[in-house]
């Protein structure tokens, strides 16, 4: 975009994720992140509606009027329904019915909206994506590609362009090269990991096409607020009922409460009369009444954000430490555990072998063997767990790990590429 005669000519790049959201601009000289909240260059991927009169608050901003208990609806995990059943859905918010695609585009406009308060006018921007939006399903892909390119129109972008969120990464840790590497890079978000594998170097930084230096790219939807869910299912769930016998130990309580209470963007769906009828039948029935009465409240009072907060603070601990504390008392009544570093690994499991599994087919498609690869650039919120870094370091034992800016090496790089395109 030509700001104007004499003026730098700057280029955008935007990352939607699912936890954070960053928006990149470059100019002849580099990149840098836009400041979006206060002197914050990330604003969470949150949106909190007022009950009456359709304000709404964003990022920092909108989870604080959900914890000092505003009257509205707090709405976090919005990418996770790209490409999804749910996101042509509709939900209450106060008095009005909006569908998904609608709190979408509601807080991509408020992104456009900050870019517009330092750089206005852009019409041109590159915008991440993840390598697969939905696994498995490439209707399913293309739809959310197609969606989120209609919501960037809509918000005056008239030229959109999709990067991969791993090669903006790469994009963005090539800056600091002094010779060519060949780099897997390795971004842990809060919905997908997705790895990229490329060849980087200062010469080739200069080159107007990249494509051949991309030897292969991989991802699966796996990410922070699964890592969340499973803590939840582990640690906290069990206090409120979960899995708990029913009927003399002949049943026990039904799953699907727990799990919607424990994945980011199903909490809002068991804030229903139909769920609270639910639950006093079902609190009849349990062995151990007192455990749904706390689901209850938690239900009732509409703290299940909070506590999904709560659970993703313990599990943002445990990268430090053995044991962390979950405040679950003041949202349900019961108890205080104690979480521990062994057993939230344990719950991981499954999802860490699916990421050893990727890193191993990434290689194969890149018709490369482990000791190839000399760095592991690390990226994204989950990149810090010791888990996820112990995994790579066996699947890559020969490469060293790099990080760097793990919230916005993707938008920073994706300014880059848009720098590249555009220019």
């Amino acid at each position: 975009m030509q700001s104007g005669a004499g003026m730098a000519q700057h280029f955008a790049g935007v990352d939607f994720g699912t936890s954070n959201s960053t928006v990149g601009l470059a100019d002849a000289t580099g990149a840098w992140l836009v400041a979006l909240e206060g002197a914050h260059v990330t604003l969470p991927s949150a949106v909190f509606f007022e009950a009456e009169g359709g304000g709404a608050f964003f990022g920092r901003a909108a989870m604080a009027a959900y914890l000092e208990g505003e009257d509205g609806r707090l709405m976090r995990g919005l990418k996770s329904t790209l490409g999804s059943a749910l996101f042509g859905e509709r939900t209450v918010v106060g008095r009005r019915s909006v569908s998904f695609r609608d709190v979408v585009a509601r807080f991509i406009g408020e992104l456009r909206s900050r870019l517009d308060a330092v750089q206005p006018g852009m019409r041109q921007a590159v915008f991440g994506r993840p390598v697969h939006f939905v696994d498995d399903d490439a209707g399913g892909d293309a739809a959310a590609e197609a969606a989120l390119e209609g919501i960037a129109k809509a918000c005056g972008f008239t030229e959109v362009e999709f990067q991969y969120e791993p090669v903006a990464a790469a994009l963005h840790y090539e800056q600091g090269l002094a010779a060519e590497e060949v780099v897997l890079v390795f971004d842990i978000g809060g919905g997908t990991s997705d790895i990229s594998i490329l060849r980087l170097s200062p010469e080739r930084a200069r080159a107007p096409q990249r494509m051949g230096d991309v030897l292969a790219n991989g991802g699966i939807r796996v990410g922070g607020t699964d890592f969340d869910r499973l803590l939840s299912l582990a640690e906290a769930m069990p206090h409120m009922g979960y899995l708990a016998p029913t009927k003399g130990g002949t049943g026990l309580m039904p799953r699907h409460y727990y799990l919607d209470l424990a994945t980011w963007h199903r909490i809002n769906a068991l804030y229903t009369a139909r769920t609270a009828a639910d639950l006093k039948a079902l609190r009849l029935e349990a062995d151990r009444p007192e455990l749904v009465e706390r689901m209850m409240r938690v239900v009732e009072g509409r703290k299940g954000h909070a506590l999904a907060m709560e659970v993703e603070r313990v599990k943002i601990a445990l990268s430090d430490e053995e044991a962390a504390r979950l405040m679950l008392g003041p949202l349900s009544g019961g108890p205080n555990p104690v979480a521990r570093r062994d057993r939230f690994e344990a719950a991981v499991e499954a999802p860490v072998a699916r990421i050893a599994a990727l890193i191993a087919d990434t290689l194969r498609d890149a018709g490369l063997g482990a000791e190839r690869i000399s760095t592991v650039f690390l990226t994204g919120g989950s990149s810090h767990l010791p888990l996820l870094r112990a995994t790579v370091a066996r699947a890559l034992p020969a490469a060293k790990l790099a990080t760097g800016d793990m919230l916005g090496s993707v938008g920073t790089g994706l300014a880059l590429d848009a720098r590249r395109r555009f220019g």
